[in-house]
């Protein structure tokens, strides 16, 4: 499959999967090996990168020798909470600056907060962070973040761990075609499938975590996460057949058959 960039660095697997939620570090690290992917989304709110020396470091299984970590803003619902704590994953992670910025509008949807989102953009892009943006799907405020500076947009499909899809495939389809920075789909994954037509819509890649995680065999959802990303991906290079309403056509040409015979 053809690479995928990000900031400037070439990456070979689309999909990017989260940490949390699993049963254990081993769980963790055994879903991560099986996806593929190479990105590593980390919510620094809520799991240990070396804030608390006394308690297991995911570090340690996932080290930034052999994975893209991003750190996020999850649980964050102010540009001031989420700027703080992007400063603090960029000392923990000794000036790393690929992030994850998600400023969340309210704790039963976890629907993003637009205005504070641009908001946080704006000074983080300032402080030179490399700005992966979670947003809505709103064409408009999708232009917005890249304007501002944002590496990449990732308009939600449908609420966080809701797994419900792509609910807007139409709007998802309006940001892919006026935007020149990466979009993936960030949210709403449920299974293989979702990836899959969120890839030939012409996302460059997708985001998930619970749709893994909270899979009754998480390990083998996140074999079928990787070969759905990929198969969307090469449907979407090949270019689909148009679609004819009430217009059949054979598989095989018609040219040449032999007449049936008369009784």
């Amino acid at each position: 499959m053809d690479d995928f960039i990000i900031a400037g660095k070439r990456y070979s697997s689309r999909l990017l999967v989260g940490t949390g939620k699993y049963k254990d570090f081993n769980e963790t690290r055994t879903a991560i090996e099986a996806s593929g992917a190479q990105i590593i989304t980390v919510a620094i709110r809520r799991t240990n990168i070396g804030q608390s020396p006394s308690e297991p470091n995911l570090l340690d299984i996932l080290p930034p020798t052999q994975y893209t970590l991003l750190p996020n803003t999850a649980g964050c619902y102010t540009a001031d909470e989420a700027i703080r704590t992007l400063r603090l994953a960029r000392e923990l992670l000794d000036g790393h600056s690929l992030v994850k910025l998600e400023v969340l509008g309210d704790a039963k949807t976890l629907f993003p907060n637009v205005v504070e989102t641009i908001r946080a953009a704006e000074i983080l892009v300032k402080e030179n962070f490399q700005v992966m943006v979670y947003t809505s799907d709103d064409p408009i405020v999708a232009k917005q973040l890249e304007e501002i500076g944002c590496v990449a947009i990732m308009p939600l499909a449908s609420l966080i761990g809701s797994g419900m899809g792509i609910l807007n495939p139409w709007n998802l389809q309006i940001i892919i075609d006026n935007t020149q920075v990466p979009v993936l789909v960030d949210a709403g994954v449920g299974t293989a499938s979702d990836a899959a037509i969120a890839m030939e819509l012409g996302c460059d890649g997708i985001l998930t975590n619970t749709a893994i995680a909270c899979a009754q065999n998480p390990i083998l959802m996140a074999q079928a996460m990787r070969k759905a990303v990929e198969a969307g991906r090469e449907a979407y290079l090949a270019g689909r057949m148009a679609k004819k309403l009430y217009s059949a056509s054979p598989s095989s040409p018609a040219e040449g058959i032999l007449p049936a015979q008369a009784k």
